[in-house]
């Protein structure tokens, strides 16, 4: 049976964290607000907690969820290394709507699916999301649907789909503004031969975190869209 608790209220915010804590030190999943849509958590140590978020979603390893943390210094705990383009987008947009993909620390003993050794990072905006991943650590974090649905932008939107398959329900409101994160894929500022071209941060989904608002920050670093190609080269 599930538990739904209002953060809105002190008493049932605390009671709520304290159950999430517990739900995630036993391998279960919790489904918590964000500043972009809600996501359903588990251990990212875990294997078999995020084996159980795969299958509450209906996805399969081909799709691992991205992971969220509560401070911009874990980023280099969990990457292989942070490019300084790197570093300006964690200044300009964490906490916030964009998850940056780089190669990850090959040292981690975990299991996302096939991630081709990769991890995709993200540090969110909003206390409740900030206070319990500082008590947990990384979470396994993905949108808090069923695969094929609409992100949910409400806990109780989140419990209508995933029912009794997560244990506890942090609520608090509507999500700001629904818009899922920015995707970016950053693996090619990663040079594995110091003499060869640096590569370009490329978008793998439009979203919270708009083109231009990337552009700003990384310049000629930004892979350009299909319509920016096509105006350069005629």
């Amino acid at each position: 049976m599930s538990s739904i608790f209002d953060c809105g209220d002190e008493a049932q915010l605390l009671a709520g964290m304290r159950h999430a804590r517990q739900a995630i030190g036993r391998g279960e999943l919790i489904v918590m607000p964000t500043d972009t849509v809600y996501g359903v958590a588990a251990d990212a140590f875990s294997p078999a907690a995020v084996q159980r978020l795969l299958d509450a979603k209906g996805r399969g390893r081909d799709q691992p969820p991205p992971v969220l943390i509560g401070t911009k210094e874990t980023l280099a705990a969990l990457a292989e290394t942070v490019p300084e383009p790197v570093e300006r987008l964690v200044e300009a947009f964490w906490p916030g709507g964009l998850t940056i993909v780089l190669p990850a620390q090959q040292s981690l003993v975990w299991d996302l699916g096939e991630t081709e050794g990769t991890v995709a990072v993200r540090m969110p905006e909003g206390r409740v999301a900030l206070e319990l991943l500082a008590e947990t650590g990384p979470l396994a974090v993905s949108s808090a649907n069923l695969t094929g649905r609409s992100a949910a932008i409400s806990a109780l939107d989140a419990e209508r789909m995933l029912g009794d398959s997560v244990a506890v329900y942090l609520a608090d409101g509507l999500s700001r503004d629904g818009i899922a994160s920015t995707i970016v894929d950053a693996t090619s500022l990663v040079r594995r031969d110091p003499e060869a071209e640096p590569g370009r941060v490329r978008i793998l989904r439009a979203g919270a975190v708009s083109r231009e608002q990337l552009r700003e920050v990384l310049g000629e670093l930004l892979e350009p869209d299909e319509q920016e190609e096509a105006d350069g080269d005629s």
